[in-house]
């Protein structure tokens, strides 16, 4: 049984009796308040979906702590994770009681951060994502009822337009680099492997004379520390097949003695691990010198793609090649790469078409009865 009842100037009590027995109350400075809380309360209890509200004291700095220890992400998702918590999160609700943190907060927060105009949308994105996640797993432990950030509407996501190279662009780009990282550049454009999947690859993992790339391992690098992890899903462990142009560029690249000391297919010049941040020094003065301004090297891959697209691979062929996880994101990726196609399609249509009413038009032509039989026929 629940009851409201008025404790003086601007407060009001709300209680009820909870399944273990024990009152629970609050006071609201408005009758309105009271009654809406005790109609939530009232009906979690009815569906059986009551959660202790002592639970949800516990502020979100500390249910954070009892979070991470259980995440179970690649480690470099959990290092963007951890790294949104603690930069963005934490400073603004690691205060608060979980249960106090309500979805018009969250809003808020979207607000104010698109406001500023410092974070991209995906950053900001990223923000009430990782915020759901935490307060999912507080759901999932009986802490907290509802997820207060499940409803945020959240900005549009950043939407940077592909760029693919022409196989001259590709050309120019190699050459604006020292020799020892060119087959890096032609690789990663005409096989597609993703960057992480290039710095790990080791000597063993490449057969020139078949041309084969076995792909079972990337390199990771999180908070200045590079070790190998598994690909980053479980279709990414493949083989690809190179061109054979690639393949003798890569046989004389592994011939050197950086290369062999290293065990590394790409190394640095020094026969070290290559690292993203330092890499993306040369990459830049690469770009200046040939020319092409604001390409990301995962754009490579999206140029591997497109030559793929080009030379009439199939889209599951593409798939394979490329690791991805599922048809779905290849094709959402590059279906627009495919705008042929539909044309060829009915072109291939219209030429059975033709050929069935040539064939009907023939004077000897068997006419095939309701029965399935051609008339004069003793089968």
């Amino acid at each position: 049984m629940a009851h409201i009842e008025k404790r003086g100037p601007g407060r009001w009590k709300a209680r009820y009796r909870a399944p273990d027995g024990r009152e629970r109350s609050q006071t609201f400075p408005r009758r309105v308040d009271a009654e809406k809380w005790v109609a939530t309360q009232t009906a979690d209890l009815a569906r059986g979906q009551w959660i202790d509200p002592a639970l949800g004291r516990i502020t979100l700095a500390q249910w954070v702590e009892k979070w991470e220890a259980t995440l179970t992400v690649r480690p470099t998702t959990r290092a963007l994770n951890l790294g949104v918590v603690r930069n963005h999160l934490l400073p603004r609700f690691g205060n608060w009681p979980l249960a106090r943190i309500t979805t018009a907060d969250v809003q808020e927060m979207v607000a104010q951060d698109l406001a500023a105009g410092r974070l991209s949308n995906s950053a900001i994105r990223r923000h009430v994502i990782v915020l759901r996640t935490i307060l999912k797993a507080a759901i999932t432990a009986q802490r907290l009822g509802r997820n207060s950030a499940a409803a945020v509407v959240l900005p549009a996501e950043d939407h940077r337009p592909q760029r693919f190279l022409e196989p001259e662009q590709i050309a120019r780009l190699a050459e604006s680099f020292q020799p020892h990282y060119r087959p890096l550049i032609f690789t990663a454009a005409y096989v597609g492997l993703r960057w992480g999947e290039l710095a790990g690859l080791r000597v063993e993992n490449l057969d020139p004379l078949h041309r084969s790339i076995r792909v079972v391992e990337q390199l990771v690098e999180v908070g200045g520390h590079v070790s190998w992890g598994p690909p980053k899903t479980k279709a990414g462990r493949r083989t690809v097949t190179m061109p054979a142009g690639v393949a003798e560029m890569l046989a004389k690249h592994m011939a050197s003695e950086v290369v062999q000391r290293s065990g590394l297919v790409f190394p640095t010049i020094q026969g070290q691990p290559m690292r993203r941040s330092n890499f993306r020094k040369l990459w830049g003065r690469a770009l200046a010198t040939a020319g092409l301004s604001d390409l990301h090297f995962h754009e490579l891959r999206h140029t591997a793609a497109a030559l793929a697209i080009g030379a009439g691979a199939h889209p599951l062929a593409i798939k394979e090649r490329l690791g991805h996880s599922s048809i779905t994101v290849t094709m959402d990726t590059y279906g627009h790469r495919f705008p042929d196609q539909d044309e060829a399609l009915a072109q291939a249509l219209n030429g059975v078409l033709r050929d069935s009413l040539a064939a009907r038009s023939r004077p000897d032509s068997p006419k095939v009865t309701h029965l399935g039989r051609s008339e004069g026929s003793n089968n």
